[in-house]
């Protein structure tokens, strides 16, 4: 059976810290997960089990380690497919960074399906005998960074990081138009669109609250490159709200009809990621494509 250890120094404690706070509170654990290491004894404190309640200090070491009977996934089914290798931006023990070319999709639909980032990864990890695991996702057309898990034991903590907003995201596009202010927010709900079930629609069916910032870089005499940086994460936000402000995203094939290229010039560009387990940060930036280069 595959485990993954951690030993970590116990660091940002307060006097009155228990050793179960620490892991659900400073390291983002889940509670089913601290159920499992307590139950089976596999967390120790400098090479001793302890109870969850024990007060721990700063300079402890915390060895924890688990298994695949903790994780109703442990592996995801998918398909190593090795016709494109990942382009690395950043590796570690515990997951990757890629940078995601366009006019791939991020994961399989169905099974048997191939041909998608996660299923590259899938290949390339498969050499160490280890797996892709899916933290979040980009749409088909855009491109950029994304970040890869490796083991089962980051995924729930990567994706709480990404929804908390504690690994934070920031976008390039291109888009049509000339903006009347350089800096701005966009505060519009996104629901359904009921007359077309691939697209999103301000107001539409089912409206969720959506907020996104934007600063403008560059300027054309037609287009402008704005920085844009997401609140919230829903499906299509960035070409939804672009779109509505009458700036939709060049190359947009749902959200802009009149374009003047055949590529959407939408980027995932830089990313603060948070390592889970270690809790310290470090910044990525993603190369941009030669479609935006040409554009500029």
């Amino acid at each position: 059976m595959q485990k993954w250890e951690y030993k970590l120094i116990v660091s940002n404690a307060n006097e009155e810290t228990s050793l179960r706070e620490y892991l659900q509170k400073q390291l983002l654990i889940p509670k089913h997960l601290i159920f499992s290491l307590r139950t089976n004894e596999r967390v120790l404190v400098n090479d001793k089990y302890l109870p969850m309640n024990f007060a721990i200090k700063n300079g402890d070491e915390i060895h924890l380690t688990f298994v695949e009977d903790d994780f109703s996934l442990p592996v995801q089914n998918l398909i190593p497919d090795d016709s494109i290798k990942p382009d690395i931006l950043y590796e570690d023990d515990d997951l990757l960074v890629v940078n995601k070319p366009r006019g791939f999709k991020t994961h399989p639909n169905q099974p048997g399906e191939n041909n998608t980032l996660l299923n590259f990864c899938e290949a390339y990890l498969n050499h160490a005998n280890q797996h892709a695991f899916m933290i979040h996702r980009l749409d088909q057309f855009t491109s950029g960074a994304i970040i890869v898990g490796k083991n089962p034991a980051v995924v729930p903590i990567l994706v709480r990081l990404i929804k908390d907003k504690t690994i934070h995201r920031n976008y390039l596009a291109w888009t049509d138009g000339i903006f009347n202010t350089p800096t701005g927010t966009i505060d519009k709900a996104i629901g359904f669109d009921p007359d077309d079930k691939r697209k999103r629609k301000i107001d539409g069916i089912k409206p969720l609250q959506a907020k996104t910032d934007y600063l403008v870089k560059s300027t054309t005499k037609e287009h402008s490159l704005v920085e844009l940086s997401l609140h919230t994460g829903r499906t299509h936000q960035l070409r939804v709200h672009l779109a509505s402000i009458s700036h939709p995203i060049v190359g947009d094939p749902l959200y802009n009809h009149n374009s003047d290229s055949d590529e959407m010039l939408l980027h995932s560009w830089k990313l603060t990621l948070i390592r889970p387990y270690h809790m310290d940060q470090i910044e990525i930036e993603s190369p941009l494509p030669d479609s935006f280069q040409k554009f500029m």
